[in-house]
């Protein structure tokens, strides 16, 4: 059964510019590399919110957990921590439309 890997952040102010080159350069590239398909990406414009929320989607837990503990997934989540905040993630079993 296939999971989404749940993801949400806030960008640092001071580091909008390089996250935004990070993500579309590495982040994004690293991912798919490891076998996750990013499937949904929302910005928060208002409220009590996450600022982003992303969704990735991979084949089976079994699937998700090995990427989560690769040294590669390591060192992405390490690159992202340098531009975010408030930084949580869960996997859950993936269905149809937005998951929080």
């Amino acid at each position: 059964m296939a999971v989404k890997l749940l993801m949400t952040w806030d960008i640092s102010p001071e580091r909008e510019q390089e996250y935004f080159e990070f993500v579309i350069g590495e982040f994004i590239p690293g991912i798919q590399r490891l076998g996750l398909d990013p499937v949904e990406a929302y910005a928060t414009v208002y409220g009590e919110y996450p600022q982003i929320q992303v969704a990735m989607l991979a084949t089976d837990l079994p699937n998700a957990q090995r990427i989560l503990n690769s040294a590669e997934w390591q060192k992405l989540r390490e690159q992202l921590f340098g531009f975010v905040n408030n930084y949580s993630y869960k996997v859950v079993p993936a269905r149809g439309g937005f998951q929080f």
